[in-house]
């Protein structure tokens, strides 16, 4: 066959993109380079440590025991001592250092992660499940330790090595074994001593990571990420998270390195055994006590080194790397998201803030794909006015209160804030300028006070207060056994629908947004509680831009303009008392709340 027609090996593309992959894990350590290479020196101080006792060794062996110098034996039995000793401390440092740096780059991979999924947009959360979020930044991430860390390589030998050892050592010499065996149930005692104090300092660590993991839930949900971005705590929750990290990783290096110098303790008495062993023989052997060759000694101390040395060996290496190349794989796949939304180089910053919201010609698809949620929306709502959509289900109604904070951007025409296309403003004039109050009202597992001062944290007691006077459910709270102190439980699970949401109205209230986005916020309430809200409502509307996302129309009656949607279109609008006379589509659905009232 000509040359021309052999058959030629193409890489695949997973291999191909391999050595990418390792390079791009290697730029992980980049920023430990310097412990990175004091680790190196001490793999090299201990490897020349441990290099000299076999020299130590030939030495006994050759001249001490041979030619009868007692003084020359124990001055090789003590060189030999001081380099176990020697070799230790550089294990145990060297340990501490690689630990370190493992748990470094594993938090540096955690809150980029982190930070990365809190700038994606709302359209991220709603498609991708919270599980596999927490499943990115726990599990995976946690996988990687092993290969992260290189301080997981040190295997005990199995107890069939173990027994076959012991066996093998009385039938070469018992009176030796019996010395060997001597020390190892204070070897058991330590060994006990150091797994009672790694238990506890893993409890801490395990309560560290739920804490942690409690976080995440909380702050990288749909409802979590709708919070913090409209409350512009974005970074701050970042940071939060940061810190939760930064205790975790002291826990783990204080977990990988509890006990380890009683356990090198133990390891230079098993590594002076063997100069034991050689000086009893040889002294033995001068003062006429029972011989053992030198090949006796020196089986036994290679079996003893066997039972007592740990098994170093990698399980399944290949298949470890090739598994942690996998969970990188997945973590870089979450760094290498596309942001949706981001903020221009040149951001607008608005120190004043009227609140003049105007729809242009806004057009919105999903992803970009599929037909038009909304299509040629022209809507204005003056500063301090207040605008009620309603329609059906699925006419984009909750979709057009989302674009104007931008937790979706337009896809065609454009939505102004005072003028200003709100893509242009930074996210700072975005977050201060617009508050939302969504029928999903989220509560942190946290106090009244830390809850409602998420909207602002430099808050005063009074401040509090008077917001939540405003939002009517100060009273409800000076009730509780820890007043502003009490924890509202996960989700917010102590106090009812109505009070979650004014409990939301108040740290609106406390935001103080000129701009104000109320998403379906009774429409889960019974008619009672509906109107204790409203009134919280009709408190923090007041002086506001106010855009109302309506399922009971009762609610909007005194709106500016009310505008009804049908199919992502505008297909009516006016007053209430205009509408009512048109007999369309808003007429038509007054008439069916009227109908419905009497079973709520």
């Amino acid at each position: 066959m000509h040359p021309d027609n052999e058959p030629t090996w193409t890489p695949s593309a997973a291999e191909q993109e391999q050595p990418r992959q390792v390079r791009r894990i290697l730029r992980l350590f980049r920023p430990y380079r310097g412990r990175l290479a004091v680790v190196g020196l001490l793999v090299g101080a201990a490897s020349l440590a441990g290099v000299a006792t076999p020299f130590l060794l030939k030495a006994i062996l050759d001249v001490a025991i041979p030619e009868g110098r007692t003084g020359l034996l124990a001055l090789l039995a003590l060189g030999m001592i001081l380099s176990a000793v020697l070799t230790s401390i550089f294990g145990v440092l060297q340990t501490l250092i690689s630990t370190t740096v493992g748990q470094r780059v594993m938090h540096d991979l955690r809150t980029a992660v982190y930070g990365r999924l809190q700038r994606m947009s709302l359209a991220f959360f709603t498609r991708t499940r919270t599980g596999e979020v927490q499943s990115r930044i726990a599990n995976d991430i946690g996988g990687m330790q092993a290969t992260v860390t290189s301080t997981a390589t040190s295997l005990v030998s199995n107890l069939t090595s173990v027994v076959a050892t012991i066996v093998a050592m009385i039938a070469l010499e018992w009176r030796l074994t019996v010395v060997s065996l001597l020390l190892l149930p204070v070897f058991v005692w330590i060994s006990r001593r150091v797994g009672r104090e790694r238990k506890k300092i893993t409890t801490q660590r395990q309560k560290q990571m739920a804490a942690m993991a409690a976080t995440v839930t909380e702050s990288l949900s749909v409802s979590g990420i709708l919070l913090g971005r409209t409350m512009g705590r974005s970074d701050s929750l970042t940071a939060a998270f940061a810190d939760e990290s930064e205790r975790l990783v002291d826990l783990e290096v204080r977990s990988n390195m509890a006990g380890r110098w009683r356990m090198a303790v133990i390891g230079i008495v098993m590594a002076a055994m063997p100069a034991v062993i050689y000086w009893a023989a040889g002294m033995a052997l001068q003062l006429g006590g029972p011989q053992v060759s030198i090949g006796t000694i020196v089986a036994f101390v290679s079996l003893q080194q066997g039972l007592f040395r740990p098994a170093v060996s990698l399980l399944s290496t290949g298949v470890q790397i090739q598994a942690s190349l996998a969970l990188f794989q997945r973590i870089f796949e979450y760094l290498d998201l596309p942001i949706d939304i981001t903020e221009r180089e040149d951001p607008v910053h608005l120190d004043r803030i009227k609140g003049e919201v105007r729809f242009e010609d806004v057009e919105f698809r999903y992803d970009g794909k599929g037909g038009p949620i909304l299509d040629g929306i022209d809507l204005t709502v003056p500063a301090g006015g207040s605008l009620a959509v309603v329609g059906p289900t699925g006419a984009g109604k909750s979709t057009l209160g989302h674009l104007v904070p931008r937790l979706y951007d337009v896809t065609g025409g454009r939505v102004t804030l005072d003028g200003v296309d709100v893509r242009d403003l930074d996210f700072d004039t975005l977050a201060r300028a617009v508050g939302v109050v969504s029928q999903e009202t989220y509560l942190f597992h946290a106090s009244v006070a830390d809850n409602l001062r998420f909207a602002k944290p430099d808050a005063t007691d009074e401040e509090l207060r008077a917001a939540a006077e405003a939002a009517q459910i100060h009273d409800h709270i000076a009730g509780l056994p820890d007043g502003y102190d009490t924890v509202v439980g996960e989700r917010g699970h102590r106090f009812s629908g109505g009070e979650k949401q004014r409990l939301a109205i108040a740290r609106t209230i406390l935001r103080d947004p000129p701009v104000l986005i109320l998403d379906e916020a009774t429409s889960a309430l019974d008619t009672r509680t509906e109107h204790a809200v409203q009134e919280a409502i009709d408190a923090l509307s007041a002086n506001r831009t106010t855009l109302t996302i309506a399922h009971r129309l009762s609610t909007i009656r005194g709106a500016d303009q009310i505008v009804v949607l049908d199919g992502g279109r505008v297909a009516e609008r006016g007053t209430h008392e205009e509408l009512l006379e048109r007999e369309g589509r808003y007429a038509g659905l007054v008439r069916r709340d009227a109908q419905l009232e009497p079973t709520r």
